[in-house]
């Protein structure tokens, strides 16, 4: 099944607002010389024990009574390890989840990164109230996107007010074509 890594992100993403984090930090580092992608997902959720933890990472298990399985973390440590990548969780009760997939960059089996630039504009303007730490790197060039500085900025104008939202989508796609440059990850 060929997806791309930013729907995974998105998933994960949506793991974390329903541990009710406030504060998300999605990290998106290429790195051509090396030949790695790297992925990281922080947030400041309720946490897991070890257990819950590691049956997060089996496609079997999942806490959802919508469906017997669970694809989102599962599929996104599939896809790193597949491509020659690794995949790392840790949580604890209280003090949140992070999570970091490395991916070989050229591996034939990598999945496309995708539209990340529509997967933060949706995660920002859909959870207004939660604060995202997006920085996104390739080699030497990076931009960050910064919503409590955003919110400071803006008083009482939400991220979702159409203006707002339209200025987030907008600084999302213009740094994305800066930092990429002609390639497509």
């Amino acid at each position: 099944m060929m997806t791309e890594i930013s729907l995974n992100i998105l998933d994960i993403a949506q793991n974390s607002v329903s541990a009710h984090a406030n504060l998300i930090e999605i990290s998106v580092e290429i790195n051509q010389k090396i030949d790695l992608l790297t992925i990281k997902i922080n947030d400041n959720g309720c946490g897991m024990t070890a257990e819950q933890a590691k049956n997060a990472q089996d496609p079997f298990y999942t806490t959802r009574t919508t469906r017997k399985v669970g694809l989102g973390i599962p599929f996104f440590k599939q896809a790193a390890l597949s491509c020659g990548g690794s995949f790392n969780l840790e949580s604890a009760p209280g003090k949140g989840t992070k999570i970091e997939a490395v991916f070989r960059l050229t591996h034939i089996d990598r999945m496309p990164l995708g539209d990340i630039t529509s997967t933060m504009y949706s995660l920002v303007t859909f959870n207004p109230d939660i604060d995202f730490l997006y920085t996104y790197r390739v080699d030497d060039k990076s931009f960050l996107l910064d919503t409590k500085e955003l919110r400071c900025i803006l008083q009482d104008v939400p991220l979702s007010d159409p203006q707002v939202a339209s200025f987030i989508r907008d600084y999302l796609k213009e740094n994305h074509t800066e930092v990429n440059g002609s390639f497509y990850f």
